[in-house]
């Protein structure tokens, strides 16, 4: 049998164990809690970093957003196209909705998106400004146009002030140039035509003898028409102011600002830029003679009254 000594040796070493094995097991408790720890501080730390990694993202966004906007404004006043720069912002749109989720966040992949962000703005500047020097090169010669032709004084103003707010409406400028492209009829004189075909001169004629009159004028030169087939109206006003004309023999109707007018006469030629000369021979027919009074020649091209002369008859 155990003596009473060695039992108490046989308590106190189990004692001994468990206390060794709950030391042990608080040590590596504390081990645990520690790593938990230590854990948690790398976790936090991998946030802020990230977090401030998206709000350094989110600001260059923001800041290329504004300019952005700034550049399709101002392409846009400029007449250029902003189709493309509205699908780059709608995807800039998108690229920032993205940074709402930060575990999904690409430090990487944001700069690169960022840089060619960057690189399409810098490209931008270099379009407002060659936008910028056509739109000036424009207006310079809007400016000679509207000095040049002196004959076209409401059209002329209505340029002129298109010129003081054009910026960017290359558009109307167009319109309005085309204004200045108009044709001119220069030194028209009418003469007389007898029975026999005998042509008189001087703008005064006597009714018994004026069977016919010869209409001629020349085409000023204009580097701006168009070098294209055109059809020239000819209408005569009596003394009354009543335009000669007959179905029968070649008059009709043509649109002048937006009306229908008749003519007297038509004729088609084919404009080549070379003060070309012009002629029309015009004759009642008939019974007919022409009024005594003076009479008034007006010359119409392409929507534009481009010349007058007149005549009288006694």
């Amino acid at each position: 049998m155990e003596s009473r000594s060695e039992k108490r040796n046989s308590g106190r070493n189990y004692l001994i164990v468990a206390l060794l094995v709950l030391v042990g097991l608080n040590v590596l408790q504390l081990y645990f809690w520690y790593q938990e720890r230590e854990t948690g501080r790398t976790k936090d730390a991998t946030i802020a970093a990230k977090t401030e990694e998206v709000l350094a993202a989110k600001t260059k966004l923001d800041s290329i957003s504004a300019q952005l906007d700034s550049k399709i404004t101002e392409i846009q006043k400029l007449g250029g196209s902003i189709d493309s720069l509205l699908r780059v912002k709608d995807q800039l749109e998108l690229d920032k909705q993205n940074l709402r989720n930060i575990n999904s966040f690409d430090d990487r992949k944001y700069g690169q998106r960022i840089k060619q962000y960057e690189s399409l703005l810098v490209q931008k500047d270099s379009e407002i400004a060659r936008l910028r020097q056509e739109n000036g090169i424009l207006v310079a010669q809007n400016k000679t146009l509207s000095e040049e032709n002196t004959n076209l004084k409401g059209e002329r103003q209505a340029l002129s002030d298109s010129v003081t707010t054009y910026s960017a409406r290359t558009r109307e400028l167009e319109q309005k140039v085309t204004l200045a492209s108009a044709l001119r009829a220069e030194n028209i004189v009418v003469n007389a035509l007898n029975a026999r075909g005998k042509e008189s001169d001087g703008g005064n004629y006597k009714a018994r003898r004026l069977e016919k009159i010869k209409i001629s004028f020349r085409l000023a030169d204009n580097a701006l028409a168009q070098q294209n087939e055109k059809t020239l109206y000819i209408r005569i006003l009596d003394p009354n102011g009543a335009v000669i004309s007959d179905m029968a023999t070649g008059s009709g109707e043509f649109s002048y600002n937006g009306k229908g007018m008749i003519y007297t006469a038509a004729q088609t030629i084919q404009f080549d830029n070379s003060r070309q000369a012009i002629g029309f021979v015009y004759g009642r027919g008939g019974q007919q003679r022409f009024n005594e009074g003076r009479h008034v020649v007006e010359v119409y091209a392409e929507g534009f009254k481009i010349g007058e002369g007149e005549f009288a008859v006694k």
